[in-house]
């Protein structure tokens, strides 16, 4: 009964957002031909009839082709749909606001009723802007989705190290983060990203967690295209906080525990070290750095899966440690402060929100006002953070202005 009733309630919502924009539609096209006005008219409310079809249907039914990317497109859809359409309500509310107002002055001016009176119209310019407001994140988001999801960018840096021994000076290292690979809906060009990785032979690959969304069969269809990476000193991944199951429900712990079993051995399948609270020691002509790496260990609401004691046992005389962490707050919460031998921490899971500004050196993203870092370079002291945006993404299915990355680092001796 509530499940009918919330039902019930959406479609109120949504059919009076679907009518109050309308209206403005209608304004516009009242002196078009009456084909046109048929057209717009069967096409609006047509999306509404099929929007409804499908709450109904996620709601009380079952259909197979409402499992997996399918259900992700269509609900995307509608999100972008009336997520569009609120940004036409501001404007037209604002109208109304105004229309009502001379509409209260007129009252008390002459508060005897007049027999041909035709009220106070809308502004058309306001619905005209009101019309225009909806369409931008409209078209905005769709291009978000057919073009930026897979507009993957390379992004190049140096970092100076003063005890980074002569052998590894210039070493490349690439890093790839959040592959999200439960979300990807175009095979061919997630291939080509990896491609465009492979094209720049870095001497050593890092992966930073979220290999998929919540299941390891996710990424099932994804390993003969990610086993492709490879480098000549080794490829080296660890866990994000998506990568556990746990934001979905298991039908038992042990069915949860065979999931990230699963996921350990897609990592193996590529060819990816993982290291799960462990280092790994690279050696070049006699020299030699640590490479971290930690299972999820994040602030707030994130599980602290990782363990940086027995990770870090066993380096303390390399003269570089560099650290794979998922999750950039851990930098701040602890590797700073416990752990100042850390020279450089890779990171992801931010995405940068999948949305925001890049030009030049101004970057602004909603994302910087949930974490401190968030994207890119930062440096205190002698440490350093870098935090890669994201090969893939996740709940909306695209990027706008926050292109997915390909990150190549190159150390050089201080």
């Amino acid at each position: 009964m509530n499940k009918v009733l919330l039902v019930l309630g959406s479609f109120i919502v949504l059919f009076l957002i679907d009518w109050y924009v309308y209206s403005a539609i209608s304004l516009l096209i009242r002196n078009s031909t009456l084909l046109t006005r048929n057209i717009v008219r069967y096409s609006y409310w047509g999306i509404t009839m099929i929007t409804f079809l499908v709450i109904v249907f996620y709601n009380f039914g079952n259909p197979e082709w409402f499992k997996g990317q399918s259900r992700s497109l269509i609900f995307t859809g509608i999100f972008i749909n009336y997520f569009s359409k609120l940004f036409a309500v501001l404007f037209l509310f604002s109208d109304d606001l105004v229309r009502l107002g001379k509409w209260v002055a007129t009252f008390f001016q002459n508060p005897e009723p007049v027999s041909n009176s035709k009220g106070i119209s809308r502004n058309e310019f306001l619905v005209k802007t009101a019309v225009v407001a909806g369409t931008l994140p409209l078209v905005a988001m769709s291009w978000g989705i057919i073009s930026g999801a897979h507009d993957y960018r390379v992004r190049r840096k140096t970092i100076y190290l003063p005890n980074l021994p002569k052998s590894f000076d210039g070493i490349q290292i690439g890093q790839l983060s959040d592959i999200h690979s439960g979300s990807f809906f175009n095979k061919t060009a997630v291939k080509g990203g990896i491609e465009m990785l492979m094209d720049e032979k870095p001497d050593v690959v890092f992966f930073t967690g979220d290999l998929v969304n919540n299941e390891s069969s996710e990424v099932k269809d994804y390993i003969n295209i990610f086993d492709k990476v490879n480098a000549p000193l080794g490829v080296y991944s660890t866990t994000g906080n998506h990568d556990y199951g746990d934001y979905r429900s298991w039908s038992s712990p042990k069915a949860k525990q065979k999931n990230f079993d699963d996921l350990k051995e897609a990592h193996k399948l590529m060819g990816y070290d993982l290291l799960m609270n462990e280092h790994r020691m690279l050696e070049l002509n006699g020299d030699k750095i640590a490479i971290l790496g930690i299972e999820n260990w994040g602030t707030g609401r994130f599980p602290k899966y990782g363990d940086m004691n027995k990770a870090h046992a066993g380096t303390e005389e390399a003269p570089v440690k560099l650290l794979l962490s998922h999750d950039p707050s851990h930098w701040d919460a602890q590797v700073r402060s416990e752990y100042p031998d850390i020279d450089l921490m890779f990171a992801g899971h931010t995405h940068g929100f999948q949305f925001g500004v890049e030009i030049g050196d101004f970057k602004w993203s909603p994302s910087q006002y949930v974490y401190k870092q968030w994207a890119g370079l930062y440096t205190e002291g002698n440490q350093h953070l870098y935090v890669n945006r994201g090969f893939g993404y996740i709940g909306y299915p695209g990027r706008i202005g926050m292109a997915p990355e390909i990150t190549i680092l190159t150390l050089k001796r201080a």
